[in-house]
């Protein structure tokens, strides 16, 4: 096995991880950090498969800036544990057979396919130079849209957190 091999192998195992992590979590923060961890095992992949900048935007954005809302707004929110309940019986009964059935078409998916990745052509977008160039030039409105946007929904949850105080 190559080394390349095994970096992927140990990035997707911790991402598969951090994932059931962040679903099994019962502290919402937990759940965030269990989040972090899996955008920086993306970074970790998409790396390995040559998109330098598309790593730098999943960390710095997604690991980042996003997390770093959604624990600003857990806790203003003041979310304590959640409570465990029983599963209801149509989730029990259905839930599983289904989430099997799932996993059987999608591994009999993978089997059946036949597509090849073609190898890397070069494009007038394969520096990260170029790409902020042009993300900076000619799509700076949306990029520009996009903070106030998120702007915008910091201040929606501050309102909904101040309604449910009064």
């Amino acid at each position: 096995m190559s080394a390349v091999l095994v970096i992927f192998f140990i990035l997707a195992g911790l991402a598969v991880f951090g994932a059931v992590a962040l679903i099994v979590q019962s502290h919402p923060i937990h759940s965030a950090l269990s989040l972090i961890l899996v955008m920086l095992c993306l970074a970790g992949l998409y790396l390995l498969m040559g998109a330098e900048f598309v790593a730098a935007v999943q960390i710095i954005v997604y690991g980042g800036a996003v997390m770093v809302l959604f624990v600003f707004v857990i806790m203003l929110l003041n979310a304590g544990e959640e409570e465990r309940t029983n599963f209801s019986k149509l989730a029990s009964f259905a839930g599983v057979p289904l989430a099997l059935a799932l996993a059987g078409l999608i591994a009999a998916a993978i089997a059946r396919s036949t597509v090849h990745m073609p190898a890397a052509t070069t494009g007038e977008l394969t520096s990260t130079r170029e790409l902020s160039k042009l993300l900076f030039s000619q799509f700076v409105y949306p990029f520009e849209l996009t903070s106030f946007l998120i702007l915008v929904a910091i201040l929606g949850a501050i309102v909904l957190a101040q309604r449910e105080r009064h």
